[in-house]
């Protein structure tokens, strides 16, 4: 005869198994030949005792849940490439951004003028 201790302890050990398994309960219930409501009942029903720890007056040995706030940056965009131009006589520029406008005016027309 099966007293009320040892069902409990045998669901017990199905819930832990199931627990390890990776398996959805109904694929659980179905290879180990499982009714699904009595497993989804007695999942139920031992949640909702307390463990005998707590049942002496032991606090939970879980730690209370702490959210922590998050602050979520985006990403430094990339540098734009460099402005490229071709002179003549197959002279390749290379101006990175930001570069002074005037100062590119006058090397151009350093670049361009008249030989030494």
């Amino acid at each position: 005869m099966t007293t009320r201790t040892q069902i409990r302890l045998r669901w017990q050990q199905h819930l832990q198994r199931w627990q390890h398994s990776g398996l959805s309960a109904a694929a659980f219930c179905r290879r180990h030949r499982l009714a699904l409501p009595s497993f989804y009942a007695w999942r139920r029903k031992l949640r909702q005792e307390p463990t005998p720890a707590e049942a002496a007056g032991a606090p939970s040995a879980d730690p209370p849940v702490t959210f922590l706030p998050v602050l979520v940056r985006p990403e430094p965009a990339a540098p734009p490439p460099p402005l490229e131009l071709l002179l003549p006589g197959g002279r390749c520029l290379r101006i990175p951004p930001g570069f002074d406008p005037a100062a590119l005016r006058d090397l151009l027309a350093l670049l361009e003028g008249p030989p030494c």
